[in-house]
């Protein structure tokens, strides 16, 4: 087993003619939680959802926990993997969206125990008891009953984490989490995901919340054109960007 959670080896990915990834190689080790950063369009969210497979390689490879994503080999060639294997491989992938994407007829403890019996055939109890506190872990333990329309975003989005963390998963994948929220709320999302980095969870985060990166991300990853122009830990790269791409983007969000 090697220190890596996340190994991407040389990954490509087109949408027709539109080339979103060239040949991205980065590793994400075991507990470490890395900012991807870069301009719309610079593939930030293909990488995260070629993760889970949400999105199918042109080229390379991607592997989560030492087992490859999506594909097989077979007589030397790589071929989509069986969508069982797959989806076995993504229930151990938690991902939170931009748009919290409950179940609008559920409430908050209906929506996270749906995965654990479904996909994990938990027992409801065990469920329930489960939902119960994580629930409580992100602060919702008098908000279990309610439907999503009755919460704000900031707690309609830490419902969503509480549903991606009821699977157990080994990673978590958040694709700009708080972009959604109204600028008050921001906070209150942003605490959950420091308390699941203090824990241990390995995280990659697709954000613009740059005082979070600087806080709590081991490295910091930017992206451009389908590339990783630059990495390094989050002072060096936020304070002495080596690349002029780079201090460009810098320079505009800063």
């Amino acid at each position: 087993m090697t220190e890596a959670m996340v190994r991407i080896e040389d990954a490509h990915k087109r949408f027709g003619k539109l080339e979103v990834l060239r040949g991205v190689t980065t590793n994400i080790a075991r507990g470490e939680v890395v900012v991807l950063l870069g301009a719309s369009g610079s593939g930030k969210t293909t990488l995260l959802r070629c993760i889970n497979h949400l999105e199918t390689l042109d080229g390379g490879r991607i592997y989560v926990d030492d087992e490859m994503v999506g594909y097989r080999e077979a007589k030397g060639k790589l071929v989509e993997d069986k969508h069982s294997a797959i989806a076995k491989k993504r229930a151990q992938i938690g991902m939170v969206f931009q748009r919290f994407n409950l179940f609008p007829h559920l409430t908050a403890i209906g929506n996270v125990i749906e995965a654990p019996i479904r996909v994990k055939k938990m027992a409801k109890s065990d469920a329930e008891e489960l939902a119960r506190q994580l629930l409580t872990k992100v602060g919702l333990a008098g908000k279990m009953d309610e439907h999503p329309n009755r919460l704000s975003g900031g707690q309609q989005q830490r419902v969503a984490i509480a549903r991606a963390l009821a699977m157990q998963p080994k990673l978590m994948l958040f694709d700009e989490p708080t972009s959604a929220l109204d600028p008050e709320l921001v906070g209150e999302v942003l605490d959950v995901m420091k308390e699941l980095a203090a824990e241990g969870m390995t995280m990659i985060v697709v954000t613009h919340e740059i005082g979070f990166a600087r806080e709590v991300a081991d490295r910091v990853v930017f992206m451009d054109e389908g590339v990783v122009v630059e990495e390094a830990p989050p002072l060096e790269l936020l304070e002495s960007p080596q690349h002029e791409r780079t201090k460009e983007f810098l320079s505009r969000i800063l």
